[in-house]
């Protein structure tokens, strides 16, 4: 019998909707294991968020602490180790965001087991699939530890639904040990918009917008449809955008419900971020472009001459 440790990410005291797909996969893995569903929460004045994701877990446990208000693997990681441990959890997930990323593999070594990163589907308790040479193979993996760790793809499994309501046990964090590693501070980029992995939403511009001026007709479409605003890596290291709005392999993986790609030709390394996305739109004056090839619906045009027709549409059905 195995149970399944899930951590919990919250924002502004909050459960974050990105952990939910997270708990999915996580009951998939602890139904095929034999066990319960765990949660894990680490933060500072996270009680309500706490008594939120005990809906989705059996038991949920808190460490709640001043100093672990601010993200650190190094005094993060142990935490979540400790809370296997406690939990009896043959199993810990997470979701590939960029926290989840950065602290499952410290997780992996303390549980001196195997992991498997961006998984996809759940097979069986220890094989999964995950992608593969920027999404164009997907591969078959098996963690053969006793113990497994995984981050999954939110895009890939729907957000879980409330369970009922689950026990909340907090823990003693104890004496916390960074290992040399000091918090100076955060430096946040503030934006009424929500969050690019989360919004239904995405409107996204590549190198052919030409300067990041140019973005600002994007913006004024993305806040009309309230979602978020994306580029491609060739647009961020041209410094057209700031780099924590790419999209693609080395950048977040989207799956919205709309994607408008606006001068983005569709290299391969982009496409993995967004092919899951459900319904595709593209915008490029280039008709061989490889985008049209996974796009609903292209139009071969320039972002000049199509853009204030699009958004004037848009006010039109807006009314």
């Amino acid at each position: 019998m195995g149970n399944v440790l899930v951590l919990c990410e919250t924002k502004d005291g909050a459960l974050k909707t990105s952990s939910l797909p997270a708990i999915t996969a996580a009951r998939q893995m602890a139904e095929k294991a034999g066990g319960a569903v765990l949660g894990v929460m680490i933060g500072s004045g996270i009680e309500a968020a706490s008594q939120e994701a005990a809906k989705y877990v059996t038991k949920l446990y808190k460490f709640d602490n001043a100093d672990l208000g601010n993200y650190m693997a190094e005094t993060w990681a142990p935490l979540v180790a400790k809370a296997a441990g406690e939990g009896g959890a043959s199993h810990v997930v997470a979701t590939a965001t960029n926290l989840g990323k950065d602290l499952m593999p410290r997780v992996t070594a303390l549980l001196d087991c195997g992991m498997a990163s961006e998984v996809i589907e759940v097979l069986d308790a220890k094989k999964f699939k995950r992608p593969a040479y920027a999404g164009n193979a997907i591969a078959t993996v098996e963690v053969t530890t006793d113990k497994v760790v995984a981050t999954v793809r939110q895009t890939e499994f729907e957000p879980a639904a409330e369970a009922g309501a689950g026990e909340v046990v907090s823990l003693d964090a104890g004496a916390l040990d960074a290992l040399g590693a000091v918090f100076e501070k955060l430096e946040l980029t503030q934006s009424s918009r929500p969050d690019l992995g989360e919004a239904k939403v995405v409107v996204s511009g590549g190198r052919g917008m030409k300067a990041g001026e140019n973005f600002k007709v994007l913006e004024e479409l993305t806040d009309m449809l309230g979602g978020a605003l994306g580029a491609t890596r060739a647009a961020v290291d041209a410094g057209f955008v700031p780099n924590d709005l790419q999209v693609g392999q080395t950048g977040r993986v989207v799956a919205p419900e709309l994607y408008i790609a606006v001068g983005i030709s569709g290299a391969i390394q982009h496409l993995a971020g967004m092919k899951g996305s459900k319904i595709i739109v593209a915008i490029n004056k280039d008709e061989e472009a490889p985008i049209f090839q996974v796009a609903d619906y292209g139009l071969v045009s320039t972002w000049e001459a199509a853009m204030p027709e699009f958004i004037e549409g848009v006010k039109q059905i807006k009314g």
